[in-house]
């Protein structure tokens, strides 16, 4: 049988602490992966992309959603990075971002709805 005396009780304390502290620790770096990956994609809805503009980092994946009844395509101006087929309701589609620089993009079945992504370093 363990006695526990006040090293003992301040040795538990600090341990549960410790324990509370990295399990924080581990759930706040899984939140920020989500909270990226949110920060990353543009609703299509309404015949229209949503956010118009969105910058990102080079080599950061964009991902594309259509939450419209009608299908949608993403198609870049410049050719900067391959098109998508026509999106049913719900469908994604994901792009890689490449160069630095500004890409403009638009729906070939509704070439009024454009989009920009702004690609840093």
């Amino acid at each position: 049988m363990i006695t526990l005396t006040p090293k003992n009780k301040m040795a538990a304390l600090l341990c549960g602490i410790a324990f509370l502290n990295l399990s924080l620790f581990a759930l706040g770096g899984e939140m920020k992966n989500v909270d990226s990956s949110k920060q990353n994609r543009i609703e299509i809805k309404d015949f229209a992309f949503n956010p118009k503009t969105l910058t990102v980092k080079s080599g950061e994946k964009i991902t594309w959603i259509n939450h419209d009844d009608e299908p949608h395509t993403v198609v870049s101006v410049e050719k900067q990075f391959k098109k998508s087929t026509a999106l049913d309701t719900d469908q994604e589609f994901t792009v890689t971002a490449g160069a630095p620089g500004t890409y403009t993009y638009f729906c070939s079945v509704h070439p009024k709805m454009t989009g920009t992504i702004v690609v840093e370093k």
